[in-house]
């Protein structure tokens, strides 16, 4: 069975190509939603075009590139890989009779939280997120917005309360990290573990002070 991955449009598209990677590494299979909005972002973020009629050479082209941008960082095999357009309210994970091990949204934008909160369904990637809940099934929002005003608290306890596993997109430091791709990694391995994927994305908490600084 695949996890579903959903692309809102809040920045933060590094994230979601390195949850994608570390998915495929684990040999799982991922069905892919990205939202209309998304694409404005991955647009900007990357200057890559999301195309439905070409969506594997374009998603080929994101997974390979580095969350500082820099393009063929890492390899990218997208034959495990099923594309879902976004507003096709037909796609197979519309339905609870559709099996899944579960859904991602990765990242998640304030828009799409109060959305699936509020069971609108107004896309493929909302609908989904209300099947993975109703079905009980695990759900993973990574939201990414800053500040966050009221509302969008209230949805992500309504959220939390219907068994979602809310995972804010705030790297840590104490992981050691170096470079950029290090704190996207972290985030994406946080996703992961809510989810329960095994991965190796970022050094893990051992209780030792100092650990992750840099010998001199």
């Amino acid at each position: 069975m695949p996890w579903i991955v959903g692309v809102s449009g809040a920045s933060g598209t590094p994230y979601a190509a390195a949850v994608l990677r570390a998915l495929l590494a684990a040999g799982e299979s991922v069905d892919l939603v990205v939202s209309r909005a998304s694409r404005l972002t991955l647009l900007d973020e990357t200057g890559i075009s999301f195309r439905d009629a070409h969506w594997q050479q374009d998603l080929r082209e994101w997974l390979a590139r580095g969350a500082d941008g820099k393009p063929d960082t890492f390899d990218a095999d997208v034959s495990r890989v099923r594309h879902w357009s976004a507003g096709d309210l037909a796609a197979g994970p519309s339905s609870g009779s559709y099996p899944t091990k579960g859904m991602l949204i990765v990242p998640a934008s304030t828009a799409c939280v109060a959305g699936v909160a509020l069971g609108l369904s107004k896309d493929l990637l909302q609908r989904t997120a209300s099947v993975t809940l109703k079905e009980r099934r695990r759900l993973v929002v990574a939201v990414r917005e800053t500040p966050l005003d009221g509302r969008t608290l209230r949805h992500l306890v309504t959220l939390d309360d219907a068994g979602a596993s809310v995972v804010p997109a705030s790297p840590a430091f104490y992981a050691g990290a170096t470079h950029i791709q290090d704190l996207v990694d972290f985030v994406a391995g946080r996703v992961l573990d809510a989810a329960g994927v095994g991965h190796g994305l970022y050094r893990r908490w051992r209780g030792d002070l100092g650990g992750a600084r840099p010998t001199t």
